[in-house]
């Protein structure tokens, strides 16, 4: 299999991590990309015409993409404890939980673009805080569920912490621990899972996600 991939996409790293804790990790060949909204490759659109990491080629020749597709397709390549629960109250929670930590990198992502990429005399500062502010709320519903999350690893538990791991890496000067004490104390042990510390992000080129 071949993986489009980018060191600093906290999507690209969900699937990283997966691969890590299903122990697929050297079934796939990875490619890294710089990618942009500006900058469009030729290989990635090449797989994925909406030109966005990360985007997977099967054995087959099957173009996949989003992360949610393919972590989805990986887990069913494996034999171990399944990261998406086959059905029931914990897959929906499952589900639910990388709905919220999508949502939040898609609010992150579009917020850092509007300050790394627009132009400063077109930024348009009231879509900017309302980004923020879909940040906050899930930060806040995270917190309000962080007794429930646990020591293990399920889709939804690894996208979260992904996307934790993402405002520390690219916003650091916003404190999302303020208040949260449950779910930084969770954090603070989930990122150290061997998936997740072999997959931190480098320092970066700041315009790339």
């Amino acid at each position: 299999m071949k993986l489009h991939d980018s060191p600093t996409s906290p999507f690209a790293r969900k699937v990283r991590v997966l691969l890590l804790e299903t122990g697929l990790d050297g079934r796939v060949d990875k490619t890294a990309r710089a990618v942009t909204p500006t900058s469009p490759i030729d290989a990635v659109n090449a797989d994925n015409p909406i030109g966005k990491v990360p985007a997977l080629v099967t054995d087959d020749g099957l173009s996949l993409y989003d992360s949610p597709v393919i972590c989805e397709y990986l887990d069913g390549q494996q034999d171990g404890p399944r990261m998406f629960p086959a059905e029931g109250p914990a897959r929906w929670l499952a589900l639910r939980r990388q709905a919220l930590g999508d949502g939040l990198l898609d609010a992150a992502i579009l917020g850092r673009y509007e300050t790394a990429l627009r132009p400063e005399d077109y930024r348009w500062q009231p879509w900017l805080e309302a980004q923020m502010l879909k940040i906050e709320r899930s930060l806040d519903a995270m917190e309000a569920e962080a007794g429930a999350l646990g020591d293990g690893a399920d889709i939804g538990t690894i996208t979260i912490a992904c996307a934790l791991g993402y405002l520390d890496f690219r916003y650091g000067d916003n404190d999302w621990r303020a208040g949260r004490p449950g779910l930084a104390a969770w954090y603070e042990g989930f990122a150290q899972r061997p998936s997740m510390r072999e997959t931190e992000p480098p320092d970066a080129d700041p315009l790339k996600q």
